[in-house]
């Protein structure tokens, strides 16, 4: 059985961190930056267990459990708030939230 290279795992976890990263900067609806900043958690989870392949370590696996516990715990916490937001507002749109 053969492994995905080194090269090919990093440069997926950045393709995918850069694409979530643009999402948060584009995206207007609070949803779309909640689930672009989960991308960019799972690009980073990635990175550490593709590592870890590398030089036969559990530690990037560790890592990866505790990013999966971080991203659920921001889920969570973030719709929270967002229902909580909606109620109040009627939108999730950045820019009629403030006003």
């Amino acid at each position: 059985m053969s492994s995905v290279p080194l090269e090919h795992g990093l440069w997926l976890s950045a393709g995918l961190f850069v694409l979530g990263f643009l999402g948060v900067m584009i995206r207007r609806n609070m949803i779309f930056v909640i689930m672009s900043l989960e991308i960019m958690l799972h690009a980073a989870g990635l990175a550490f267990v593709m590592a870890s392949m590398r030089w036969q370590q559990p530690d990037g696996q560790v890592m990866f459990v505790f990013v999966l516990a971080v991203a659920a715990a921001e889920a969570a916490v973030a719709l929270a708030l967002l229902m909580r937001l909606f109620g109040r507002s009627g939108s999730l749109d950045t820019d009629t939230v403030g006003k």
